[in-house]
């Protein structure tokens, strides 16, 4: 009888951590949504105005982490196939994002216009900053289920992405030719798929274990 006392406070202890966690981590997903919203619009506007591919990318990108951190928030509390589905759009959407900057870096190829390395920089460091932000409050959520996996890796490779902006706006500068600007796009597409592969895997098993399991 014991026994099962104990068994029992240690599944109600169980159930509470994780309810408690989950809180905790819709928390600051409404932080980092708010904050890449506003970077979003923030960095499309300079990106247009420095004419950067890779500031377009990354805004574009920080974009695409607000949709993505929305559908976190909305299968949160959801059912595991739920989650499961819903890391396996954000997978998709990643994917979507680096083909677009994969296409639209090709594009520019042949336009050529030299971008403005003050700008770049400029507005590069700041959304740095705003990234590194996010990714120390989802730090201690990076482990999980694919749904919190893909939120996880967004907020990586916006890191990753930030400091290649700044490695093309200093090559900008120095060189005179906007290469390294697109060579940085190109690099951020990719990334971006890299990512999306590892979410679509481990989102496409955890939609068949729960599926068999329910």
């Amino acid at each position: 009888m014991v026994e099962a006392q104990d068994t029992d406070c240690s599944c109600c202890a169980a159930v509470a951590a994780t309810q408690s966690t989950d809180v905790a981590f819709r928390h600051i997903l409404w932080i980092v949504l708010a904050v890449n919203a506003a970077m979003f619009g923030a960095e499309a506007v300079a990106g247009v105005i420095a004419g950067s591919v890779s500031l377009q990318a990354d805004a574009l990108d920080f974009l695409g982490d607000a949709a993505n951190y929305g559908i976190a928030l909305f299968a949160l509390s959801r059912p595991p196939a739920w989650r499961a589905g819903s890391a396996f759009v954000k997978g998709a959407a990643m994917a979507a994002f680096g083909v677009w900057v994969l296409a639209y870096s090709a594009y520019n190829a042949f336009v050529l216009d030299l971008p403005s390395a003050t700008i770049m920089g400029t507005v590069g460091f700041v959304a740095l900053l705003a990234n590194l932000s996010c990714a120390a409050l989802l730090f201690r959520f990076r482990a999980g289920d694919a749904n919190r996996r893909a939120v996880w890796i967004c907020s990586r490779n916006d890191v990753l992405g930030n400091l290649a902006v700044l490695v093309a706006a200093s090559g900008v500068a120095f060189s005179g030719t906007p290469w390294p600007d697109l060579a940085v796009g190109a690099a951020m597409g990719v990334l971006a798929l890299s990512g999306a592969a590892t979410v679509l895997r481990q989102s496409a098993a955890e939609f068949r274990v729960a599926t068999v399991a329910g």
